[in-house]
C-alpha cells in the first residue's frame, strides 16, 4: 500500500508521497513513488504512483525510455502541447502496461492494477492535476475537488477536507500534509517514512523545492506530537454526553 497527495493552491502545486512498499506483514521496503521531468522554461511534469510495484516501475521506465527515443516515436510527455494530452499518454501507457503484465486475461481490477496522480504545467496553460485510473481514463482537478489522493486515502482525508485553503502558503500546505500523513502512518503499517515533498510555483517551469523528510526530522516530530496533544485537548474540551 502507499499514500500520495497532490494539492492545487492559488500559488502552485504541492506533492507528497510516502516510500513504503510491502509484500506481506513481514516484508517491508522503501522505494521512490514521486518522479519528475523538467524542460526549463517549457514544462514541469510530476507523477506519483500507487499500486502494484512492478506495474508502476514499468510505467515509469516506459515513459522515460520513450521520452529519450530520437527516431520513429510517437509524441511523448515531453512533446505534448498540454497537460491534458500528457494525461492521455500516461493513461494509455498505464493501460498498456497492465495488459502486457496480464496476458492470460487479467484486467484492471486484478493484482496488476495501479493508479497515478499527474501534475505540472506546460507553457501556454496553467498548472493542473489529474487522477489517472488503471483503465487509462482520468479526471482533472476542479474547484470543488482541489486535491487528489491515491493509496491508503481514508485516514488522512478528514484533515485535508477541514483545513485546506486555496490561499494557503506552501509552508502551511506542507504542515497540513504532514498531519494527514502522520494520521495515516499511525493507522496503517503499510504506509511509512520517509516522505517526499515537492512544491511548484505557478509559471516557474522548474521545481521550486524538493526534499525528503526522514522519521527523525525535528519538525515532523513536533507536528506529530503537537497534533496528538491538540486532538486530546480538543476532545477534553467538548461537553460530556449525558446518559439517562
Amino acid at each position: 500500500m502507499t499514500y500520495c497527495v497532490g494539492l492545487r493552491l492559488n500559488k502552485g502545486l504541492v506533492f507528497m508521497s510516502d516510500t513504503r512498499t510491502n509484500a506481506g506483514v513481514d516484508h517491508f521496503s522503501k522505494t521512490r513513488k514521486m518522479f519528475t521531468w523538467e524542460v526549463p522554461g517549457d514544462r514541469v511534469i510530476t507523477l506519483m504512483t500507487a499500486g502494484n510495484l512492478a506495474t508502476t516501475q514499468t510505467l515509469i521506465s516506459m515513459l522515460e525510455e520513450r521520452s529519450k527515443a530520437t527516431v520513429d516515436r510517437a509524441p511523448t510527455i515531453l512533446d505534448e502541447p498540454s497537460m491534458f494530452q500528457v494525461a492521455r499518454v500516461v493513461g494509455a501507457t498505464l493501460k498498456e502496461v497492465i495488459a502486457l503484465s496480464a496476458p492470460t486475461g487479467q484486467n484492471s481490477s486484478s493484482e496488476f492494477r495501479a493508479s497515478v496522480i499527474l501534475g505540472g504545467q506546460i507553457k501556454g496553460s496553467g498548472p493542473t492535476l489529474f487522477l489517472v485510473y488503471p483503465e487509462g481514463n482520468f479526471v482533472e482537478i476542479t474547484e470543488e475537488t482541489p486535491f487528489f489522493q491515491i493509496g491508503e486515502a481514508k485516514y488522512g482525508k478528514p484533515i485535508l477536507v477541514r483545513a485546506y485553503d486555496p490561499d494557503m502558503s506552501f509552508e502551511d500546505a506542507a504542515k497540513l500534509l504532514m498531519v494527514s500523513f502522520d494520521s495515516t502512518i499511525k493507522a496503517n503499517l503499510s504506509v511509512g517514512m520517509p516522505l517526499d515533498l515537492q512544491t511548484y510555483k505557478n509559471d516557474e517551469f522548474r521545481v521550486s523545492s524538493q526534499t525528503r523528510i526522514e522519521e527523525d526530522n525535528d519538525y515532523y516530530q513536533m507536528i506529530s506530537e503537537g497534533w496528538g496533544d491538540a486532538l486530546r485537548n480538543a476532545f477534553k474540551s467538548l461537553p460530556a454526553y449525558t446518559i439517562e
